[in-house]
């Protein structure tokens, strides 16, 4: 999958992947366990094992280090999901896919969901972090409404309505899900899963 470029800011400098790949997780949790205000270079350079100044070289600002953190995420994300649905035969095996995709994403714990709306929350106060977040988010649902065109053209899938719009509904339905077990961690979601299930069948099939 192509990866998405931030549109106000400067690229990260390349950075060797076993690095890359300590720094962002490090970033991950400690905005997890401290807000993105306590997610400071110090912290996150301790848990990744690196300097300090390796991060402002790279990264520059922790602004772009939140961005690059949350682009990685949504690859990681969306090529689960293309890759869940690639050799679906039928509707059910892309609603199969999606509902395993989503339960494996919950069942990583609040991490990942914390991140993605401690980003939300920022972009609300700086232009900058918005204008990254929402062009991050139409690159992803345009890479998935993508895949269910693909899935329709080959006869699996009978789409209901415009794919941006079935991608859109979609990942709406996900957020809140996410958002009401971020909320009540003990709440029992199975019910609710099976009516978005059927609100995506009507879509899908």
């Amino acid at each position: 999958m192509e990866a998405a470029t931030p549109l106000g800011m400067a690229p990260p400098r390349e950075l060797p992947s076993d690095k890359a790949a300590r720094i962002v997780e490090a970033m991950r949790i400690s905005v997890a366990a401290r807000g993105i205000a306590g997610a400071t270079f110090d912290h996150v350079a301790g848990e990744a094992g690196v300097s300090r100044g390796l991060l402002h070289y790279y990264f520059g600002t922790k602004e772009r280090l939140l961005v690059e953190v949350l682009r990685r995420e949504s690859e990681v994300r969306i090529e689960r999901l293309e890759e869940g649905i690639a050799d679906a035969a039928s509707a059910e095996d892309v609603l199969s896919a999606l509902v395993r995709t989503f339960e494996d994403f919950l069942g990583e714990g609040p991490t990942p969901a914390v991140m993605f709306f401690e980003m939300a929350t920022l972009a609300q106060r700086n232009p900058e972090i918005a204008t990254e977040l929402a062009e991050l988010g139409r690159r992803t649902r345009g890479h998935f409404a993508d895949a269910l065109r693909a899935k329709s053209e080959a006869g699996v899938l009978h789409l209901r309505a415009d794919a941006d719009d079935i991608t859109t509904f979609l990942f709406a339905l996900a957020d809140g899900v996410t958002v009401r077990r971020l909320i009540e961690p003990k709440l029992d979601i199975g019910p609710v899963i099976n009516h978005c299930v059927a609100a995506a069948r009507a879509l899908l099939s």
